[in-house]
Order: C-alpha cells, then sequence, then structure tokens
C-alpha cells in the first residue's frame, strides 16, 4: 500500500518535470525552433486548439520559421493567437504561410526570459510540494484508519521527503541549464 502511493507520488512528479521541459521548449533561446510556437492555442472555430494540430511548423533556417496551415481560412487566427502570445513576435502572411523571423535576444530580453524560467521552476516546486502534501496527507489517512503502523508512516513520511528533495533538484538543475541557454549570446 505504502508502495503503491509512493510509486505513484514518483510519477506524478515525473509527470511535473516533463511538463516544465515542455514549457522551457517553448521559451525561446534566439535560434528557430518549430517547440517555440507548437503549443500556442489558436481559436480554431470557437475551440481553443494547438498550433501544431492546425499547421505544418518548420525552420529552414536559424532566425526563420515557417507556419504551413493545413486549413487555409485558418490563416488569420494562428496570426492573431501568435500576436497574443508572450513570444514577442510580429507573424508576416502572404496568404498561405506565416513566416516568424526571430530576432537576436536583446540582454534586456534575455534577463526577462531568465526570470521567467525562475518563476516556471518555482512554480513546479509549488506543485512537487502540493504532491508531497497530497501523499503525505494519505498517509496519515491510512495511520488513522490503523492500516499501516505509527513507525511504517514516519518511515513512509521520510521516504516522501528523499523523494520530494530529488525532484526539487532536478527542478533547479532543469531551470538552471535552461538560464544558461538563455543568457549565452
Amino acid at each position: 500500500m505504502i508502495r503503491d502511493l509512493l510509486r505513484e507520488t514518483e510519477d506524478r512528479m515525473k509527470k511535473t518535470l516533463e511538463v516544465l521541459e515542455a514549457d522551457f521548449r517553448a521559451i525561446r533561446t534566439g535560434r528557430a525552433s518549430p517547440a517555440l510556437v507548437e503549443r500556442v492555442m489558436v481559436d480554431y472555430y470557437g475551440i481553443p486548439t494547438p498550433l501544431n494540430q492546425l499547421a505544418v511548423i518548420s525552420a529552414p533556417e536559424p532566425q526563420l520559421l515557417t507556419i504551413r496551415p493545413y486549413d487555409p481560412s485558418s490563416l488569420g487566427e494562428i496570426e492573431r493567437a501568435i500576436l497574443k502570445s508572450d513570444l514577442g513576435l510580429t507573424p508576416s502572411n502572404d496568404g498561405r504561410i506565416i513566416r516568424l523571423v526571430i530576432p537576436p535576444l536583446t540582454e534586456q530580453r534575455r534577463t526577462e526570459l531568465a526570470r521567467m524560467v525562475s518563476r516556471r521552476v518555482e512554480e513546479a516546486k509549488v506543485a512537487l510540494r502540493n504532491i508531497r502534501r497530497e501523499a503525505l496527507d494519505d498517509l496519515r489517512e491510512f495511520e488513522k484508519e490503523k492500516l499501516i503502523s505509527e513507525d511504517e508512516f514516519y518511515q513512509a513520511r521520510d521516504e516522501l521527503q528523499e523523494l520530494t528533495d530529488k525532484y526539487i533538484a532536478r527542478a533547479d538543475e532543469i531551470g538552471e541549464r535552461k538560464t544558461r541557454e538563455v543568457m549565452e549570446i
């Protein structure tokens, strides 16, 4: 029972870090990458839809992204969604393709992105702590219902804390790596 709870908790923590890494792929670093816009939500016939489901996104040059919608009538909506996003990019369209020129990052923008990275890492840490708190509540409930002994509770609590510390350290590591990447000229 305790093993199952710890395994489930670890799975949830892994997913939290996967989401963090996916968020970081969308933070630009001066190079064009399709991951930069894949998760931009476009209002497609009243339904928020990720851009990568509506168009082919490619990076033909290091400083250029092209977006070719499957449905040409969605071009305007895609353009509006990119403008509304916090990417700071201005799309240009020729009626069939949207081009996004990725300008070199200024020092000020790099600093902003580094702060954004720190904020996202902190949000991930809060999510990890919330997962720990929920698991701890479950353990307390198990002990209260006499499903586990007091000794088992304390041992499981310590294992849970070690697990949390491990994932928080990984979140910090991921954040430091992304900050270095963003600050790189």
